[in-house]
């Protein structure tokens, strides 16, 4: 049996798994706590066929993406100085470890006071949750780059562009994109977060709006609808990471 065929089955008996389990506690609660996988999936097909849930899935989406766009460019910048300069960094791994250990929800009140209510504090608080992996994970890969690559690019006369187009990002890049793999989680998090606590549109605002009018089924199908995106973003990232892993 291939590897492909073992993975597909892997996946099947956790999925299985799931809904065994998701059955289960549906069973022993009822409706008003927890509705069934099946009830769950159909609410979830009606959502994607109903024209008014496609704009709240919009604003999330376009939120995660420029919140990861930011927590990946400050990230690449600051992770790369701190990387570079030795000291620097060893200095302030530890400060970025216990920030990235703080609850980050306590911050919510001063991005609503900055940014207001809106697309705007959504980004900048997904952005805070993804940029501290995003920030940790490229200052290790640039303090690990073997000294005798920067030796050679230093003997073959390259400057700093070239320097990094050929030396600094490929001996990064894995490193740089498992930060991502984190970053992407947390940032996520962050995004529907915001939307839990205050928002006018978005996945998180469908689910407090359905827990409002104790509308458990619809709560259950947008919670399932953010993992199933989730879950296959995470895959994509994670068999990316793998393969990079296995070029180095």
């Amino acid at each position: 049996m291939s590897r492909s065929s073992v993975y597909a089955i892997d996946i099947a008996l956790v999925v299985l798994g799931i809904v065994v389990v998701w059955q289960l506690l549906h069973m022993g609660a009822g409706d008003v706590a927890i509705s069934s996988p099946a009830a769950t999936a159909l609410r979830a097909g009606e959502l994607l066929l109903s024209d008014a849930f496609w704009p709240h899935a919009a604003e999330t989406g376009l939120a995660l993406f420029y919140a990861l766009v930011i927590a990946l460019m400050i990230g690449l910048g600051v992770g790369t100085l701190l990387g570079g300069h030795r000291l620097s960094g060893d200095v302030a791994e530890p400060i970025l470890v216990a920030l990235y250990s703080l609850p980050k929800i306590t911050l919510y009140p001063v991005i609503l006071l900055v940014f207001g209510l809106g697309l705007e504090a959504k980004v900048a608080f997904g952005a805070i949750h993804g940029v501290i992996p995003v920030t940790i994970f490229t200052m290790n890969a640039v303090k690990n780059i073997n000294p005798v690559f920067l030796r050679t690019s230093r003997v073959l006369g390259m400057g700093p562009m070239q320097t990094a187009t050929h030396i600094l990002l490929p001996a990064t890049l894995p490193e740089i994109v498992s930060g991502l793999r984190v970053g992407f989680s947390l940032t996520l998090l962050g995004v529907i977060i915001g939307e839990l606590f205050a928002s006018h549109r978005g996945m998180g605002f469908l689910v407090m709006r359905a827990i409002g009018t104790h509308d458990v089924t619809t709560m259950m199908a947008v919670t399932l609808l953010l993992a199933v995106a989730a879950v296959l973003i995470a895959s994509l990232l994670l068999y990316i990471d793998n393969r990079l892993h296995r070029r180095v």
